[in-house]
């Protein structure tokens, strides 16, 4: 995975600086006004934000594992996004997988969309990363049947796949299912029978993070209400994850009833309109606030051109300094259909902000 990861990484760099026209005096200029500037005090561009889509299952308490058991476990119908993250904590080596369970009397047809996995390893932030960039590149569709009264896994591959202690295995998987089934997230022992495993394991208790639970609208529409600007507007941003501007989830942990807060919004995909005026170019760039953060987004220019940017992509991680640290994400011509495609990424800290400035020069 390490190996693949620095390979796609190196890719990104080269289709992104291909694709948008990027010169390196150019990007330096965007990046040094940026530095000059005082993020929090530029203009907070007026957005309205709409959940969309089915259910979020997040996965990520107890997040250092402590013994073998169920992490999390819920039974849900229709388009179903499963997040998890996980480490083996304990000294003996397992396997963390997801298994389908169709308790009712009709086979159960699961079409799974689109994934990213990463993992195991004891980078975590290289395995968030890398789980994101699989996930934004990544699609395609597999027809699992579950049948009546059976279980089956979700992804064969996290059966084989041996997880040493403190080793990091960060998955997200999209899927709809025609039927209720129960999806689990469990660690078992490397020899274990999955279906066997499950009839005698217990749920483990979650962490004092509680980063559990099921979820309404896993994606979430944000809309910017006016087009921006250049020359008027200036440098402007848009606040991601921050749970003043843009609330975290609130749900509930299937396994004991209790309400529960995704701080960070961990699972949740973001589509983000950027409209613009067409006689004006601009330049986007994403700006970390919370500290260390590894992933990456899509951007989507006039409907067909999609990038995918590793943020950042010429080192693993930023955000160290939310002051002088930006990840560049395109320059492009006003006036043209603009989206963006952000997910906050496992072991990364939120918020983020997305900024716009003029480019008079592209």
């Amino acid at each position: 995975m390490k190996k693949w990861f620095r390979y796609t990484c190196a890719g990104l760099v080269l289709v992104t600086a291909l694709s948008i026209g990027l010169s390196g005096q150019a990007f330096d200029a965007g990046a040094e006004q940026l530095k000059r500037t005082n993020i929090l005090e530029l203009q907070e561009m007026p957005v309205t934000i709409t959940p969309d889509g089915g259910k979020l299952l997040l996965s990520d308490s107890p997040e250092m594992v402590p013994a073998y058991g169920i992490m999390y476990q819920d039974t849900v119908r229709g388009d179903v996004r499963l997040f998890f993250h996980h480490v083996n904590a304990t000294p003996e080596p397992g396997k963390i997988i997801v298994l389908l369970v169709n308790e009712g009397e009709q086979e159960a047809n699961v079409v799974l969309k689109q994934r990213g996995i990463s993992g195991p390893d004891l980078n975590y932030l290289e395995v968030g990363k890398a789980a994101q960039l699989d996930y934004l590149t990544r699609k395609d569709f597999e027809l699992i049947c579950v049948p009546a009264k059976g279980t089956i896994l979700l992804d064969s591959s996290l059966d084989s796949t041996v997880v040493d202690q403190n080793m990091l295995v960060n998955g997200i998987y999209d899927f709809t299912m025609d039927q209720p089934v129960k999806v689990v997230t469990m660690m078992l022992p490397v020899d274990a029978d999955p279906a066997k495993f499950l009839a005698e394991a217990e749920v483990l208790p979650a962490d004092s993070q509680r980063l559990r639970g099921t979820f309404d609208g896993m994606d979430r529409i944000i809309a910017m209400k006016g087009a921006y600007n250049p020359k008027e507007d200036g440098a402007v941003v848009i606040t991601l994850a921050d749970n003043k501007k843009d609330r975290f989830l609130a749900g509930t942990d299937a396994t004991d009833g209790s309400r529960t807060i995704n701080y960070g919004n961990y699972g949740v995909v973001y589509r983000l309109y950027i409209p613009s005026y067409h006689d004006q170019n601009l330049s986007v760039y994403l700006n970390p606030r919370g500290g260390e953060f590894a992933g990456g987004l899509n951007t989507q220019f006039r409907h067909q051109q999609v990038n995918t940017v590793a943020t950042p992509y010429d080192k693993l991680f930023f955000g160290s300094d939310s002051r002088t640290d930006f990840a560049h994400l395109g320059d492009f011509t006003g006036g043209q259909s603009l989206w963006l495609t952000f997910s906050p990424p496992g072991a990364s800290n939120l918020p983020v902000k997305v900024i716009l400035i003029p480019n008079m020069n592209y």
